[in-house]
């Protein structure tokens, strides 16, 4: 039970968007620019990088539902998204977005973690600015997000079928503003 008062059933940061849409619809706007948004990382990289950082911080929700909008954009090679969440230097992966993991895995710790051989490593791969930038904004945000969902203890479905059904919406619809029904 969320320790506020949000609409019954309504799983993870959706129940919180709809309990303050004020300033819901920037957490919102925010995500579709970094997950839908234009980006040298595809759009099955950006999830597999919130559900990264969110199995990091624990946070169940956000990473079970972007693995499965990762594992829905990913398409017929869905099976890297559990690869990476277990282990994904051994993920059948390139090595840019191994390098990319290690940088977002170190900002989910402390963004003063990440070390310039770290931005080197993804350099030599062929990272760019950008694929950098993206890459520390996403486990940045995600990692706040990770903790507003957990620090108000929204509802976690624990039926994978759920997930299943957000990975479908998430990955045809983007993120759009929840509304109250």
């Amino acid at each position: 039970m969320a320790h506020i008062q949000v609409t019954e059933g309504i799983p993870g940061i959706r129940s919180l968007v709809m309990f303050r849409p004020e300033s819901g619809q920037y957490l919102y706007e925010l995500a579709q620019v970094l997950l839908r948004g234009d980006s040298p990382l595809s759009e099955a990289e950006r999830e597999l990088i919130a559900a990264y950082v969110s199995s990091r911080n624990e946070c169940m929700f956000c990473m079970s539902s972007h693995a499965a909008a990762a594992r829905y954009l990913f398409k017929d090679k869905k099976h890297v998204v559990d690869i990476v969440l277990d282990d994904y230097q051994s993920a059948p992966i390139s090595n840019k977005l191994k390098a990319l993991l290690t940088i977002a895995g170190k900002v989910q710790i402390n963004g003063k973690n990440v070390l310039p051989q770290d931005v080197e490593e993804a350099r030599k791969h062929g990272a760019g600015d950008r694929d950098i930038h993206d890459t520390v904004l996403i486990a940045a945000t995600f990692s706040m997000f990770n903790r507003y969902v957990d620090g108000l203890a929204s509802f976690t479905p624990t039926d994978p079928k759920a997930y299943e059904e957000m990975g479908v919406r998430m990955g045809e619809n983007g993120y759009v503003l929840p509304t109250k029904s």
